[in-house]
């Protein structure tokens, strides 16, 4: 009987324990593998807010999805990471807060990384990572990257007339993702801004002359044969990637997922910024950011924001970085000789610096298809460019305001 009471009594307290204790509980959605990256910063705040912090590892790309779906229920968590091309959706559709403390703190990091996650004069994640468009260059073929495009022009017509199957420089030009950088520096845009800084998705800027300079600077490498055909497509980048891990390329652009196949090649390689352009500016990009996102049905909202400010300090997104070679927009660690002595993290960051975040707005979505197929009809000869981009952005333009009329 006695130990029935008592097992009585300590379910009981059990439960009051988890009652009382219940708003200081964060339960927070990490990436994948990436949760050891703030292990240290988890329990130092633990123990200075007499807290519990549970991490859960969820893929990033699904945890909007997952938010809409457990969140109303009080499944969700805290805290969760925002893709910044899925913010604006987030935002308009009531899914994350407006995060107070960025307010101030927003000078702390690169302004391309909070604009990511700026609407409507609030900023709703905190910027954990950044990732764009790099050099890698075999060093068989160039002791130092190139300074300009047009070296990198001469370079491959060299390497191409030798008929040895060698290409100079290859890049997935037929695809927006990867020919943006060479448009926006002349004054192409994907949208413009309002009077508040807002994206306007009424103004498309993809076929005005900064675009038609851009596309037919890169189409030159098509049509002079510095690029060879089948990397035209959808199964281009695996392409490119074959050649320059076979040796056969001196230098590709591509993002910060290369680094581990390249690595397992058998070729010596380095990570540069992207080249100048004709006109005396570097190559941009697009810019995307991953960020601490705080739910709208957050238990403690102030909690959840003394997290985030806290595991943010330079000393914490130094040893995230370690662990997880992920590059922390913080200007303090990126002028860190721990990012300026490591190649590719510096790459990483200089092209940071120079880039575009990738718009967040739901209107988005209705770019890609049609540019892309304009692209591809460009550079195959089965349009002008001038004619191209604006057959994409009248579709681009039709496309939006049906999507806007379905809302």
């Amino acid at each position: 009987m006695k130990s029935i009471k008592k097992l009585v009594l300590g379910l009981a307290t059990i439960l009051l324990t988890s009652q009382a204790c219940a708003t200081s509980i964060l339960h927070v959605w990490d990436d994948d593998g990436k949760s050891k990256g703030i292990a240290q910063a988890v329990a130092d705040f633990e123990e200075l807010n007499d807290c519990k912090v549970v991490i859960h590892e969820v893929p990033f790309i699904t945890q909007i999805d997952k938010l809409r779906l457990e969140g109303p229920s009080g499944m969700g968590p805290d805290v969760l990471m925002v893709p910044s091309d899925r913010a604006g959706a987030a935002v308009v559709q009531g899914l994350i807060s407006p995060i107070k403390f960025m307010q101030e703190d927003q000078d702390k990091y690169i302004r391309s990384a909070v604009s990511a996650f700026y609407r409507t004069g609030e900023i709703y994640a905190v910027p954990k990572v950044v990732e764009t468009l790099v050099m890698f260059y075999n060093k068989e073929y160039l002791k130092k990257p190139y300074d300009t495009l047009d070296e990198y022009f001469s370079l491959s017509e060299k390497i191409v007339s030798q008929n040895d199957g060698k290409y100079g420089l290859l890049a997935k030009w037929d695809a927006f993702y990867y020919v943006f950088g060479a448009l926006q520096p002349f004054g192409s845009y994907v949208f413009g801004t309002d009077s508040d800084g807002n994206l306007d998705a009424t103004e498309v800027g993809l076929s005005n002359e900064g675009a038609i300079k851009g596309v037919t600077l890169v189409k030159k490498f098509f049509d002079t044969g510095c690029f060879p055909r089948d990397i035209i497509g959808e199964n281009g980048i695996a392409v490119i990637d074959h050649l320059f891990e076979d040796g056969k390329v001196a230098a590709v652009i591509n993002g910060p997922w290369a680094l581990e196949p390249y690595s397992k090649a058998n070729i010596k390689f380095g990570v540069s910024p992207l080249p100048i352009l004709p006109n005396g500016k570097p190559m941009s990009s697009f810019l995307g950011v991953k960020g601490y996102a705080i739910s709208t049905w957050a238990k403690d909202h102030d909690l959840a924001e003394a997290f985030l400010q806290f595991i943010n300090q330079p000393k914490y997104a130094k040893e995230r970085f370690v662990k997880t070679q992920e590059i922390p927009p913080l200007k303090s660690v990126m002028a860190d000789p721990l990012i300026t002595n490591d190649e590719f993290a510096n790459a990483i960051a200089v092209q940071a610096s120079r880039a575009v975040p990738m718009p967040s707005i739901p209107e988005m979505s209705e770019v890609w298809g049609p540019i892309d197929g304009a692209l591809e009809a460009i550079i195959t000869g089965k349009t002008s460019v001038k004619d191209g981009l604006k057959a994409a952005t009248d579709h681009i333009n039709y496309q939006i305001e049906a999507f806007r009329s379905g809302m």
